[in-house]
Parts: C-alpha cells; sequence; structure tokens
C-alpha cells in the first residue's frame, strides 16, 4: 500500500483538505497523513467547507512534519511554497509533487467573503487530489 503525505505549512486547512478529498479518492489504495513544518490546529473553516462536500475531517488532528519522520513514504506533496522551500529530507525513494495553493486562512473580507475563499480553494484541491489519485493509482 502507497503511503503519502501532504504537507504545508501550519496542517490546518490546504493540507487538511487534501488530505480528506485523497482518503475519498484513493480508497484503500493508499495511508494518506498530512503534516504542517509548524503545528497550527484544524481550521474549523476548513472543517465546514469539507461538510459541505460530503466529508467529515472533524477527526483530523494538526501534526509536525517531525511525527512521520520514520515512515516511508512514496509520495510526498507540498501544498504551499513555504512548505516546499522548508521541506525537511525524505527518503530518496519518496516522489515529491508540489503545488502553490491559495491559503485560505488569509482571506480577507467580510464573513461571507472568506468562506467564499475557503469554498474556492477546497474545489481547486479537490480537483488536484482527484487528479493525482488518477494519475498515481492503479484502480
Amino acid at each position: 500500500m502507497k503511503k503519502v503525505l501532504v504537507l504545508c505549512t501550519g496542517n490546518s486547512c490546504r493540507s487538511q483538505l487534501a488530505e480528506g478529498f485523497l482518503r475519498q479518492f484513493a480508497g484503500n489504495q493508499a495511508e494518506i497523513y498530512s503534516a504542517g513544518i509548524e503545528v497550527h490546529g484544524v481550521n474549523p473553516k476548513a472543517i465546514q467547507v469539507m461538510s459541505e462536500a460530503g466529508l467529515d475531517i472533524s477527526a483530523h488532528t494538526s501534526n509536525h512534519v517531525d511525527e512521520y519522520a520514520a515512515i516511508d513514504f512514496d509520495y510526498v506533496i507540498t501544498v504551499c511554497d513555504n512548505a516546499k522551500e522548508s521541506c525537511p529530507y525524505f527518503p530518496a525513494r519518496a516522489i515529491k509533487f508540489h503545488y502553490n495553493f491559495p491559503d485560505p486562512a488569509k482571506a480577507k473580507g467580510t464573513d461571507d467573503e472568506v468562506m467564499q475563499e475557503f469554498r474556492r480553494v477546497r474545489d481547486l484541491i479537490k480537483e488536484y487530489s482527484s487528479a493525482f489519485v488518477k494519475d498515481n493509482f492503479n484502480s
């Protein structure tokens, strides 16, 4: 079974969204983990927009990348430039992917405008996650 790590700065939004969608799309083909180079806690708005999409990530935890140092990952996906630049060493076997998604936690405006940005980023990550699974796993 393949092991996938999704890495971002705080493991609060983007990596949590990706973990949820990758688990959904990969099913039993992979073990999906997410972590941050810092730990900020799971953002309640990320939980809300995933619930709107039919996925419950309320039990997810925010984890530091060091917690997974002993795991031999097949894939490491960085979902923000900061994580890519600060990404710790992983065994050469891990294939690295990168996509710099906007950080919805930095969205400004009314509550509705902020939630719209969370939904927009959620949908971008859903699309990316679906394509990632199709491209990297045999069904």
